[in-house]
C-alpha cells in the first residue's frame, strides 16, 4: 500500500523562448519553439510556459513572475523597471479528466522588442509562489551585427 505524501507535490513548468506563442482554448501554439540566438536586430519574442499542477492542488491561487537576468544573474533594468511580467493562476479540474491526473495551465508572454545588448547573453527565470528551480529557466545570446 503506499503512502500519501505529508504535503503535495509543488507545481512544476516548462519554460521556452520562441518566435511567437499564444494560448487558444487551452492549447500553447509556438511557432520557432526552442531558440537560442536571436538578434543582433530588435525583434518580438515570445516566452511559452506551461505549468503543470497536481490534482490536489486544484483551485488554488498561485503567483507567478517571470524576469529577464543578464548574464551575471542581475534583473536586467528597462527605462523605468527591470524587465518582468507576472500574474496568478488558478488551475480547474475539468469535466471528465481522472482524479490525480496533473492539470496543464499554459501561458505565452510576447514582447514587441526588449532592451537587449549585442553579444550579450541572457535568461529568462520563472518563479511560482516566490519559488523557483534551474530547470524554469531558459538562457539565449543576442547575436553581435556582421
Amino acid at each position: 500500500m503506499s503512502s500519501i505524501p505529508a504535503t503535495p507535490p509543488p507545481v512544476d513548468a516548462m519554460v521556452m523562448l520562441c518566435d511567437a506563442a499564444q494560448v487558444v482554448d487551452g492549447k500553447l501554439y509556438i511557432l520557432g519553439g526552442g531558440i537560442h540566438v536571436v538578434g543582433p536586430r530588435p525583434q518580438p519574442l515570445s516566452v511559452a510556459i506551461r505549468i503543470e499542477v497536481p490534482w490536489d492542488r486544484a483551485n488554488i491561487s498561485h503567483l507567478w513572475r517571470l524576469d529577464l537576468l543578464d548574464q551575471d544573474g542581475h534583473q536586467v533594468p528597462s527605462p523605468e523597471n527591470p524587465v518582468h511580467v507576472g500574474g496568478r493562476f488558478e488551475a480547474g479540474r475539468p469535466a471528465g479528466v481522472r482524479p490525480g491526473h496533473p492539470l496543464a495551465v499554459p501561458l505565452a508572454i510576447n514582447f514587441a522588442t526588449l532592451p537587449l545588448e549585442p553579444g550579450q547573453g541572457y535568461t529568462w527565470q520563472l518563479s511560482i509562489d516566490e519559488q523557483t528551480r534551474l530547470d524554469w529557466r531558459t538562457s539565449f545570446v543576442v547575436r553581435t551585427p556582421a
